[in-house]
Formats: structure tokens, C-alpha cells, sequence
């Protein structure tokens, strides 16, 4: 198994942004959106503390949600890094009252939990002066900031890319970039985001995966070689903290985001934005504790799932000789009661079913007609939609 695999194996993580910009609690393009200058803003750096807990805290949190791996911003676009820039600049979490490195707290967690760290390095840059003056000097700035990164954490699952859309028509040197980070760690994920216009878009050859930001997964492009992909989703409308921003999406629709991006083979992202000191919002923890629920619940099958040819009413994946069949919206009879009182509606695949069971309560369903089966009625506490069956076909 390549690495590439083992990332598609992953399913699900979480992504991170958190820096200065949290401070300020309207998002991480506060200061761009709101013309703050950059002697106004810097000084934000006096404010910067955070927890002891924050990295312990974030991980759990994860873990409980089901996350395999976790996305972390270690720089953004304002140029401010949570990690030991060892003299690039005193532009980080350790020249702030934080006075620590904050990727080596993060990545020790992840380490003790059995997760993959990530790191998500900016590309574009509103600090670094040479980036409007001097393209070539700031490339070496970027080049030795990522160097650090894949030399003094230990193994990484990957680097995620953003804001090489700023300056489309610049000489990014992407291979020089991307033969440092095979040559410190050369089964790290390579990936970078194309963006809100251009998902699912290949770019340089020696990418790993396609971005889906915000947007539907679908299937990648594997003409030239194996390639992932991932859709990055955020619980609610920003991806830094926003506090006043309580436009949250439901548990169902994520968890709907979730089993489309494994339809495509694709996986999930799902960011939170950490509030200054460190700590999550209760809603934010809240929500990936129910997404949590629902994927321990259905057994953990998102993980190792394929797409599948099998076609159905909703999304058809197999995993080995097993096949699952998720539904997102169970086709009503009536109105819910009813169809939880006893009425009786049935689904329909193009493939030969041995025998079915609800991966939820483990109850074994009806089949019909050997492509045909029963999806209600559903006990008392089992939603009509979001549930899983799990398929024994017939060979």
C-alpha cells in the first residue's frame, strides 16, 4: 500500500485554523476584510495566549469525533506562525506571552493519540514584505519556512498549500517546493488547494490530491498516476473563529458531506476554528461529538469503503466483499410516525442481496426479490435518514 492509499484510508479529519486572527473573533481574513494595517494588527502578538490544555484538548476532541488525522493552519496568510521559525523572523507563537512552540504541543498529541499530524502552510503572505517587492527573495523565505517544518516534528502526514491563486502568473518554483518536502519526508501528502473557481483541478504533476473547497466531491482524475482527493467543509460560515457567526450547519448535512466524499473516494475535512485561548466553542465540540456518535454507531464503515458500480436510490460502497448502502433520505410513507408505527417501503439495487443488517441496532432486514429490501419500519430512536445497511451479495 502506498501512502496515497493509506491517506485515502483515513476518511475523515479535522481541519484547524487558529492564529492572531482569532484574537480578533471575526475570521481569518480580518484582517484583509477589514483594511486593518499592520501596525495595528502585529501588536496582536501581545495578546497571543494560549492554554496549556489547548493541543491535549483539541486532539480528544478529534479522536471522539472519529477524525483520523488533523489539518492544522501552522502559518496563514497574516504571515504569523505557531511554530519555532528559528530565527526567520520573531513573527511566531514563541517571540508571544504564549512564549511556546505550538506545532510540537500539537503534533505531541496527535503522536499519543494514534493521529496523523498535518500541516497547513500558507502561501501567500501579508507580513513578509518581499512578497510585493521581492517574489524570488520571499520563495526562499517560503522554502526554508517549510524545510523546518519537515525536519523538526518527526514523521508528518502531509503539507496543505493555500494561495498560490494570488499571484497566478508568478513563478512559484513548485518544484523546488515540493522536492524539499520529498526529500525530508517522502511519503507526506502534497497537496494544494486550487480554491472556490477550480476544484478537483490536478495543477503540478507531483500534487497527491485534489481540493474540493466548500464545494461537491467527485471523482479524481487518475489518468497520470494514483491521486486522492478531499473536500474541506466548515461547521459553520468562517474558518477562523467568528464569534458571532451561529450559522452552523446540521449534524445530518455534514455527516451527508462525509458519506459523498466516500462515494468519490474522496475524504472529509471538517474545520473549527479554536477561540484565542485555545479551546473549541461548546457547538463546535458538540457537533463533532454527534458525528462522532454516528460513525461509532454504523460500525466505523467509513473508513476503508470504495465506490462501488452498484446502482441504487442513494450512495452504494463496498469495503472487501461487503457492501453498504447509506441512506441519506429514506423515501417517506406517510409521515414519520406512520412509518415508524409499521407501514413498509422498500429500496432497490441492481445486484443480487444474500441478506441485509442495519449496522446501527445490528437487526436484520427483509429481502425481497433478492434485489430488494426493507427500510422501515425503524425502532423508536432511529432516524429515517442517515442509517446504513450492510449488504451480503451474491457472488
Amino acid at each position: 500500500m502506498d501512502y496515497v492509499e493509506r491517506f485515502e484510508k483515513l476518511g475523515f479529519g479535522m481541519f484547524v485554523h487558529f492564529g492572531l486572527y482569532s484574537i480578533i473573533g471575526k475570521g481569518e481574513w480580518a484582517q484583509h476584510i477589514l483594511n486593518i494595517p499592520k501596525e495595528k494588527y502585529c501588536p496582536l502578538i501581545n495578546k497571543f495566549k494560549v492554554k496549556k490544555t489547548w493541543a491535549k484538548n483539541l486532539v480528544k476532541t478529534a479522536k471522539d469525533a472519529g477524525c483520523k488525522y488533523i489539518t492544522i493552519t501552522t502559518r496563514h496568510h497574516d504571515g504569523f506562525s505557531l511554530y519555532d521559525t528559528k530565527g526567520l523572523n520573531d513573527y511566531d507563537a514563541p517571540h508571544s506571552p504564549c512564549g511556546r512552540d505550538l506545532i510540537k504541543e500539537f503534533v505531541d498529541e496527535c503522536n499519543k493519540a494514534g493521529i496523523v499530524p498535518f500541516f497547513y502552510h500558507t502561501l501567500l503572505d501579508w507580513h513578509h514584505e518581499s512578497y510585493d517587492t521581492d517574489f524570488p527573495k520571499y520563495i526562499d523565505y517560503l522554502i526554508k519556512s517549510v524545510e523546518l517544518l519537515c525536519t523538526n516534528y518527526g514523521k508528518i502526514g502531509g503539507i496543505w498549500f493555500d494561495g498560490m491563486w494570488n499571484k497566478p502568473n508568478e513563478d512559484w518554483q513548485e518544484d523546488r517546493l515540493y522536492s524539499t518536502i520529498r526529500k525530508h519526508q517522502p511519503e507526506a501528502m502534497i497537496i494544494n488547494n486550487t480554491g472556490l473557481d477550480e476544484l478537483g483541478k490536478v495543477g503540478h504533476p507531483e500534487l497527491d490530491s485534489v481540493t474540493f473547497e466548500r464545494g461537491k466531491p467527485a471523482f479524481v482524475d487518475n489518468s497520470d498516476r494514483h491521486r486522492a482527493g478531499e473536500m474541506c467543509q466548515v461547521v459553520n460560515d468562517h474558518w477562523g473563529y467568528a464569534k458571532l457567526d451561529i450559522n452552523y450547519k446540521s449534524v445530518g448535512s455534514l455527516i451527508m458531506d462525509l458519506i459523498n466524499c466516500r462515494k468519490y473516494n474522496c475524504n472529509f475535512l471538517l474545520n473549527v476554528g479554536p477561540m484565542p485561548n485555545g479551546d473549541l466553542r461548546t457547538i463546535d465540540r458538540g457537533t463533532l461529538t454527534e458525528i462522532g456518535k454516528w460513525i461509532k454507531f454504523n460500525k466505523n464503515f467509513i473508513y476503508d469503503v470504495k465506490s462501488s458500480d452498484i446502482d441504487g436510490e442513494n450512495t452504494i460502497m463496498l469495503k472487501g466483499k461487503d457492501c453498504y448502502y447509506a441512506i441519506a433520505k429514506a423515501p417517506m410513507v406517510g409521515d414519520v410516525n406512520v412509518a415508524i408505527g409499521g407501514k413498509i417501503s422498500s429500496v432497490k439495487i441492481n445486484a443480487k442481496i444474500k441478506s441485509a443488517t442495519w449496522l446501527d441496532d445490528g437487526r436484520k432486514i427483509n429481502v425481497k426479490n433478492g434485489c430488494e429490501f426493507d427500510f422501515a419500519p425503524f425502532g423508536y430512536g432511529i432516524s429515517m435518514s442517515y442509517r446504513v445497511a450492510k449488504l451480503k451479495l451474491e457472488k
